[in-house]
């Protein structure tokens, strides 16, 4: 069975992207620089390894409209040669890439990782973008955060774990590697996941509303 996991990485201060975030600038202003990880040539052989583990274990993607629109010019392709479903407020045809084919899903976060883990082939399914990963996680469909921790203090941004609701997570941590350029935690989410949660729906539909 397919897991969903959301692969992110985040400053010491809890930041994803920097501020202004845009298609000028996909990372928020200096966002960039918690990439170095990925970015810096050439890496040193644990980053290596956990992009390499990443980019292999993933049979689709599940990411926010707002995530697709600033950064699909900078992909220029899906962001992994697999499936990705795109959740949005507005019905469009797929768009089909390079390596892949985006699908514009409109009836919520359910419906979009019941689909994605359909096409995923037993791989896991990807989370990308702030919005997706909390509503996830505060519905309870969250399996697993592949956390990077950047060196860094952004000061200002967009923050990981905001907005999630008032019940208590816990989370058991199965793994801790570490480079110069970054700390790459991995936490398994101890509440059991439950697609058939009504309450998914509604937090979809709240992303597309401020999403859009």
């Amino acid at each position: 069975m397919s897991k969903v996991v959301l692969h992110v990485t985040m400053s010491l201060d809890g930041f994803m992207a920097g501020p202004d975030i845009s298609v000028e600038h996909p990372m928020g202003r200096g966002g960039l620089r918690l990439h170095d990880w990925i970015l810096n040539t050439p890496t040193n052989d644990v980053d290596t390894s956990v992009t390499q583990e990443i980019s292999a274990s993933t049979g689709a993607v599940v990411l926010g409209r707002r995530t697709f629109d600033v950064g699909v010019q900078v992909w220029q392709d899906t962001p992994f040669p697999v499936p990705c479903f795109v959740l949005t407020h507005n019905a469009r045809s797929q768009r089909a890439m390079k390596s892949g084919t985006f699908t514009f899903i409109t009836n919520g976060l359910k419906s979009a990782l019941q689909q994605a883990e359909a096409v995923a082939d037993g791989k896991n399914v990807a989370l990308m973008g702030a919005d997706i990963a909390q509503q996830a996680l505060g519905a309870g469909l969250l399996d697993e955060i592949n956390l990077q921790l950047a060196p860094v203090l952004m000061g200002d941004g967009r923050r990981l774990f905001e907005h999630l609701g008032t019940e208590h997570l816990e989370l058991e941590r199965t793994r801790i590697l570490s480079s110069p350029l970054v700390t790459h935690l991995r936490f398994q989410v101890r509440r059991a996941r439950n697609l058939s949660d009504a309450t998914a729906l509604d937090h979809g539909l709240e992303a597309d509303r401020r999403q859009n």
